[in-house]
């Protein structure tokens, strides 16, 4: 076990996680290098240019001082790493199971460039994986070192991450709690080691990462491998059964005259629920909640577990979409050749990702209905023409000209922004003044006064 506080430290993927990781343990002050195969990547990142967007990123980025290296070389820094972080993509197969083709490759490089003589290796898995992975790493690293001829010492550690993208870096920081499972104590003393500044909250707050006031520290949980990776999709799982929930019932809040927001407040203070994603709307979407979902539902299927709540808020957030739909065919009545606003094409707010966005099925399905779409988002446009560029889609430099000889308004991402617009005069501008609140955003009679016929979710 080492006694000094700065640890050498590699992070093999530049992706959110790995990014957002290796920042704030470089402004911690371990010595800290983020390796990715792409150059360009690297070479962006070297001249202090984020690669993702995040709140905050960027001004950590230009001021990383000497703690962070780039590099798209790993083993030439494996001989002095006391810690390797796996922070590489696992996307989705067409079943449901999930990718493990870029750690496997991360794992083949450590197996093929440890030498013999040096400190025991502390492999950690900190990208989302399936159950049982901290085995398959370390059955490769084995596998490769067999190859040689060689018996290297090392562990492998899960160590799951939890953040939320807008938020990962105050996530980081100021962390619920931290997940080690190890079935080795030098391997769960080194990462514990790794994280005790934030674990005492012994360091002086970045100036882009304010410290809440009142913020409690962090919880440290010991598990083993298995149950830390079953935590990360048990927890994600949950929270989007929980916003499932919460749109089954503002269906029947619909039908019967209640308001799901009020519903959602009365329920939420029960300190068993909670508030938190319990936000009627059209749905969830990004890179964790839907990936993690279908790998727990098909590792379920491996082991026949029929995991019927979890497919359940599936179908749900599958149907939620559809509802939007149903929401401008109720104001509209005929969908083709209408005009269709649609403000947001990010997943969430504060964040560029667009992946699993409710938008993308709902623009796919206005464009087959013969709508015209027109679009908005303030910081995810650009990655949207990226993915589809060949989409009749005309994307727009503001809201009002969104709205602009529109028919309908869907807004479907609550950028802070939009609280803040002159909504009196943008209905002035539309064709039709219809607005259908995909996130329940707004005030409805604060918005039928602006002349709009309003609808939202639950509502």
């Amino acid at each position: 076990m080492k006694n000094r506080e700065k640890l050498n430290i590699i992070i093999a993927g530049t992706g959110y996680v790995g990014l957002t990781t290796g920042l704030a343990l470089g402004y911690l002050g371990h010595s800290v290098t983020c390796v990715d195969k792409n150059t360009e990547i690297i070479d962006k990142l070297e001249r202090g240019i984020s690669t993702i967007y995040e709140p905050g990123l960027e001004g950590l980025l230009e001021s990383k001082g000497n703690n962070l290296t780039f590099t798209a070389n790993l083993t030439d820094y494996l001989p002095q790493a006391d810690l390797v972080i796996i922070a590489v993509g696992t996307p989705s197969k067409s079943n449901g199971d999930t990718d493990l083709s870029f750690v496997e490759a991360v794992a083949r490089e450590i197996g093929a460039s440890l030498n013999e003589g040096t400190e025991p290796l502390v492999v950690v898995n900190k990208s989302t994986v399936p159950i049982g992975t901290a085995r398959r790493v370390e059955s490769v690293i084995r596998e490769e070192l067999e190859k040689r001829n060689l018996k290297c010492s090392f562990s492998v550690a899960s160590n799951p991450e939890f953040l939320r993208e807008g938020s990962a870096l105050h996530d980081t920081f100021y962390p619920d709690r931290i997940v080690i499972g190890a079935e080795d104590m030098r391997a769960f003393n080194l990462v514990r080691q790794m994280y005790a500044p934030i674990l005492e909250q012994t360091f002086n707050p970045p100036q882009e990462v304010p410290r809440p006031e009142g913020f409690s520290l962090p919880a440290l949980l010991h598990t083993s491998a298995t149950s830390a990776e079953l935590i990360k999709y048990t927890a994600n799982s949950f929270l989007a059964m929980k916003i499932s929930f919460i749109n089954e019932v503002a269906a029947i809040a619909e039908k019967v005259g209640a308001d799901i927001v009020e519903v959602a407040r009365g329920i939420g203070l029960d300190k068993r629920i909670g508030p938190g994603f319990l936000n009627a709307g059209a749905g969830w979407g990004g890179s964790c909640f839907p990936k993690d979902v279908q790998s727990l539902l098909f590792a379920g299927s491996q082991y026949g577990c029929d995991l019927s709540l979890i497919q359940a808020a599936l179908d749900v957030n599958r149907a939620q979409r559809k509802r939007m739909i149903e929401k401008l065919q109720q104001l509209l009545k005929v969908i083709r050749g209408s005009t269709i606003g649609v403000l947001g094409l990010a997943f969430k707010p504060n964040t560029d990702d667009i992946r699993e966005s409710p938008a993308i099925d709902i623009i796919a399905e206005l464009l087959d209905m013969g709508a015209r779409v027109k679009a908005y988002d303030p910081i995810a446009a650009e990655k949207y023409r990226g993915q589809f560029p060949d989409q009749n889609v005309q994307l727009c430099d503001s809201v009002e000209e969104t709205a602009k000889e529109s028919d309908a308004l869907l807004l479907l991402t609550d950028w802070d922004e939009f609280r803040h617009l002159p909504w009196a005069e943008i209905s002035q501008v539309m064709s039709r003044r219809n607005f259908v609140d995909g996130r329940n955003m707004f005030n409805p009679e604060e918005m039928t006064s602006y002349g709009f016929s309003y609808s939202g979710v639950g509502r």
